[in-house]
């Protein structure tokens, strides 16, 4: 008897790639799960970190999705591999910082690499024509099999019908004839398939989890970049990225406001590494102060904390900046007004 066949498939955590391993799975194939950690897929911090997510499921999606199908899943850091991708996409970004086709382009070709390493035959993405603008059209799929070197060794199972037979079918590994031709944006499909398997629990399509998608994430890393001066991040600007209220109201320097009490307990684990405000006559948010503020920006800074104060409608509120280093200097000033915080602060 021959070998059974083996497939690793591109686990997101989403629905789409849980289908398509479960379609490869029906037909006997030994399926294991490949997630690649770039960063940006955070959804599970920040449901953690704020109060009014908290209702919201509190779990790696990749982790869930393979536990459901029962399989292995290598979850691969990628984070600083990733850069070149995001920094300087071949491709070009999508609506926003988003640099869909390298992405997937950059994902294949390490699961291909991965798959020759550890003796698998093919591998299954869970991609379906026409429902992301950039990186799943019939006319950028090729690219992507070509780029990543895996050529017709790249099946999906969700639309293979609409696309030319690859190697995985004419070999006689798979049965086309039980693979399908879903294209476009709607779900409709994809849920039916779900109900069918008796899948029940899966993340709710709501376009991936990837930050780069969000106009205002983007906003705010496009920020860094120009306020930095050069086009790079670590993980911790990932995160902060996404938490708090971000104003700039000054080229050299910006504030990342907590919003409530999850974010602030966040913020303080990086109370050590920026200087820090917080309000002392009243309750308030805590504050970080991300660049290089000059003594005299710090008296603007404390009235932008007072605003998001209890003491919002005081005459005075005072308020504490620590730096890095521990040292102490307290004001106390009028908390500015609303309209006295133009809109270009807000990023």
């Amino acid at each position: 008897m021959s070998q059974p066949r083996k497939a690793v498939a591109l686990i997101s955590g989403g629905l789409d790639s849980m289908l398509a391993a479960k379609v490869i799975m029906e037909q006997g194939i030994h399926v294991e799960g490949i997630n690649f950690f770039t960063g940006f897929c955070v959804e599970g911090h920040t449901h953690a970190i704020r109060k009014r997510d908290q209702k919201k499921p509190k779990r790696n999606n990749a982790l869930w999705v393979a536990e459901q199908l029962g399989i292995k899943l290598h979850i691969i850091d990628i984070i600083e591999e990733y850069k070149d991708v995001v920094i300087n996409p071949k491709h070009g970004y999508g609506a926003n910082l988003n640099p869909c086709l390298d992405c997937k382009i950059f994902m294949v070709g390490k699961a291909y690499q991965w798959m020759r390493e550890n003796g698998f035959d093919f591998i299954i993405t869970g991609e379906v024509i026409g429902q992301r603008p950039k990186s799943q059209r019939k006319d950028t799929m090729p690219v992507v099999a070509r780029e990543s070197g895996v050529g017709d060794l790249l099946l999906r199972p969700l639309c293979a019908k609409n696309l030319p037979p690859t190697k995985p079918e004419r070999e006689g590994w798979v049965d086309r004839d039980k693979l399908y031709d879903f294209s476009g944006r709607t779900r409709k499909p994809q849920m039916a398939l779900a109900r069918q398997f008796g899948l029940v629990d899966y993340a709710q399509p709501a376009g991936g989890c990837c930050f780069l998608t969000d106009e205002n994430y983007s906003r705010k890393l496009a920020d860094l970049w120009q306020a930095r001066g050069h086009r790079d991040y670590e993980l911790d600007d990932i995160m902060l990225l996404k938490v708090g209220r971000h104003l700039r109201p000054r080229p050299h320097f910006k504030l990342i406001v907590a919003r409530e009490e999850g974010e602030g307990r966040f913020l303080q684990g990086y109370k050590n590494r920026f200087v820090h405000l917080f309000p002392t006559s009243h309750s308030g948010p805590l504050t970080l102060i991300d660049g290089q503020p000059a003594d005299e920006d710090l008296e603007l800074a404390a009235r932008i904390v007072a605003r998001y104060s209890q003491g919002r409608n005081a005459d005075q509120v005072t308020v504490k900046a620590v730096t890095p280093e521990g040292e102490e200097k307290e004001c106390t000033v009028a908390p500015l007004k609303p309209h006295e915080i133009p809109p270009e602060w807000v990023l």
